[in-house]
């Protein structure tokens, strides 16, 4: 049987690759990556894209290159026209701010190369229960599937 594939979203690279957290929810989203990333990620295939490298290299250059060391074995998609149509229409027709195009182009990429799984952190444009039905809506109207939209914690076995 062949593999789901997951994409993983930056916030979950910068997780990954950074210093433990003193505040005590990103610390437990810290370790919950971490073991998602140990038990959990051999059983999916993993993928990237063009834009989490773009996003990795930003911030501090010693942290930037652990991110970026860290992505470099992980197929990475490249961000296609249909991918860039598809995020302009989540966020002009959809619930996505403009200010926040590269969330919308997070999903387009999953969208069009078929992408089960979306991974991340980032609970206020991706994995935000008040926007779902319309991103699946916006998707799938276009003629594709959704991904999944979760973190970690979601995509855990029990």
């Amino acid at each position: 049987m062949e593999k789901q594939k997951v994409y993983i979203e930056t916030s979950i690279v910068s997780y990954l690759n950074s210093r433990p957290s003193k505040n005590p929810i990103t610390f437990g989203r810290q370790q919950l990556t971490h073991e998602w990333w140990k038990n959990r990620s051999a059983s999916f295939d993993v993928v990237v894209s063009e834009l989490v490298f773009q996003e990795a290299s930003a911030g501090d250059g010693e942290a930037a290159q652990k991110r970026i060391n860290f992505l470099d074995p992980i197929p990475s998609l490249a961000i296609s026209e249909n991918a860039i149509i598809l995020s302009e229409k989540l966020i002009f027709g959809g619930p996505l701010p403009k200010e926040y195009s590269e969330d919308a182009l997070h999903i387009a990429l999953c969208a069009v190369n078929g992408i089960d799984f979306l991974l991340t952190w980032n609970c206020k444009h991706l994995a935000n229960a008040m926007h779902r039905q319309e991103i699946e809506r916006l998707v799938e109207m276009n003629g594709y599937a959704c991904p999944v939209i979760c973190t970690p914690a979601e995509l855990m076995e029990e």
